[in-house]
């Protein structure tokens, strides 16, 4: 047990330090998205960067017995490539679209960021991993009450398709003054029910909104709404309908 437990060997002291340093700095990136509610918070993002760092481990110390061995050729940064490769197709999971809104690539991006600071602790890199997660709150946090304070080019444009008499209107305006945003502009017009009475009488609203907030959060929510059949946003500077 005593030769089993050698830092030469990749199972002493140092390489515990390194996995428990990526645990902790995964650990404070995972708090952050679990204060936010996010669907991958405090315990994804500790296993996904201790898991990195294991991995980068096993890639430095793993194959140390078939150094001398001449028959034998290997590529340990594979293994680091292939940690890659898989915690990109565990970020891509928590992307989704719904209704035309696209949400969790946030969460994907900081998932891959926690296998890279595990990796640089695996790695022996302590200093940019620490680096990297001071980054990350400054990215997360500064960028954010930097992004309230830019002054708006231009209004985004929702377009909401909504049944009548359900208190529709009146919730979506809620949410919009809840999120920052002041109604400039609207245009509503109701469909045609032909000669189908028995549907229920829809409005098509268009909403020019100026304001600090999130436009993807605000749609995220206004579809939510029930009564509420479909949400179109144009912010300033996107091409298409």
């Amino acid at each position: 047990m005593h030769d089993a437990f050698s830092s030469s060997l990749g199972q002493g002291w140092p390489q515990i330090a390194d996995l428990a340093l990526a645990f902790v700095l995964t650990s404070l990136i995972g708090l952050e998205r679990r204060a936010k509610r996010k669907s991958a918070g405090l315990r994804t993002h500790a296993l996904v960067g201790l898991g990195a760092a294991l991995f980068m481990l096993v890639s430095k110390y793993g194959f140390t017995d078939l150094m001398d061995a001449d028959s034998v050729s290997f590529d340990p940064s594979r293994i680091a490539a292939q940690v890659v490769s898989g915690v990109g197709f565990l970020g891509g999971g928590l992307i989704f679209v719904r209704r035309d809104v696209v949400r969790g690539l946030t969460t994907a991006a900081i998932v891959w960021v926690s296998a890279a600071v595990g990796m640089a602790c695996g790695a022996g890199l302590p200093l940019l991993a620490l680096v990297v997660v001071a980054l990350h709150f400054l990215t997360v946090w500064g960028f954010t009450k930097l992004g309230e304070h830019l002054p708006d080019v231009e209004p985004s444009r929702l377009l909401l398709t909504y049944e009548e008499g359900r208190g529709v209107l009146r919730t979506a305006l809620g949410h919009c003054t809840e999120r920052g945003f002041a109604v400039t502009e609207t245009q509503a017009t109701q469909d045609d029910l032909g000669d189908d009475v028995a549907r229920t009488p829809r409005t098509r609203l268009a909403l020019a909104v100026a304001g600090k907030g999130s436009v993807p959060e605000l749609v995220a929510e206004l579809i939510e709404i029930p009564g509420m059949i479909a949400v179109n946003a144009r912010q300033p500077g996107m091409s298409g309908e």
